[in-house]
């Protein structure tokens, strides 16, 4: 699972970075972001100290920052700080009983993560808080349902195929138990997102 999160991931940032007229890269990449979300989820959940979970957001967010602004040519807040403002929020959510405030809570941050922006804005924040409280076929029909209202709203065509790893999660939970088993190191997953845009930086400087 780790493994298909971060090549993915690659191959999407080499398409932005030096293929951007070439569809495919970025169709592959869609794979990526749901692992990275429920891989967030998890941790979330089972982390023993829940402040060092968060300070490592923090610090992976600042540390990608310049080579994801240098690298992929954007303005915005790289994806690390979408998932640590999404944790964030669930934190908050813990403390709240549902209504009328945890919903007004949710939107506040949709509309931050947008105006600021955050990469992937609300649609990241909403598809991990998914992860968090859906379950089982449920998880699989609001995923498909944000993605509708994204195709419809904002003509995301492609973002369609992030639904694959949500099939694999409902569908076939079996093979999606022996994915999370090959596990990479923690330092390799923790370090890998700064580190690739990094080199994709230096690349990308050295073309120009």
């Amino acid at each position: 699972m780790q493994w298909i999160a971060i090549v993915t991931m690659l191959l999407d940032h080499i398409g932005a970075a030096f293929f951007p007229g070439e569809l495919i890269w970025r169709i592959i990449g869609r794979i990526s972001f749901p692992i990275y979300a429920y891989a967030l989820v998890q941790g979330f959940r089972y982390t023993t100290s829940y402040s060092k979970y968060m300070l490592r957001l923090t610090i992976i967010t600042v540390l990608s920052q310049l080579p994801y602004q240098i690298a992929l040519s954007r303005s915005g807040i790289n994806v690390v700080g979408t998932l640590l403002v999404a944790a964030l929020l669930m934190r908050l959510l813990e403390h709240m009983r549902p209504g009328i405030l945890s919903i007004l809570l949710i939107a506040g941050c949709s509309l931050l993560i947008e105006v600021i922006p955050f990469d992937y804005g609300a649609y990241g924040l909403l598809l991990v808080l998914i992860f968090r409280y859906a379950e089982k076929y449920q998880l699989l029909f609001i995923h498909v349902l944000l993605n509708v209202i994204y195709l419809l709203v904002y003509g995301w065509v492609v973002q369609m195929v992030s639904i694959i790893p949500t099939l694999l999660i409902v569908l076939d939970p079996t093979i999606w138990r022996r994915l999370e088993l090959i596990r990479m190191p923690r330092w390799l997953w923790r370090s890998y997102y700064p580190l690739h845009l990094l080199v994709l930086a230096a690349v990308s400087y050295w073309h120009v």
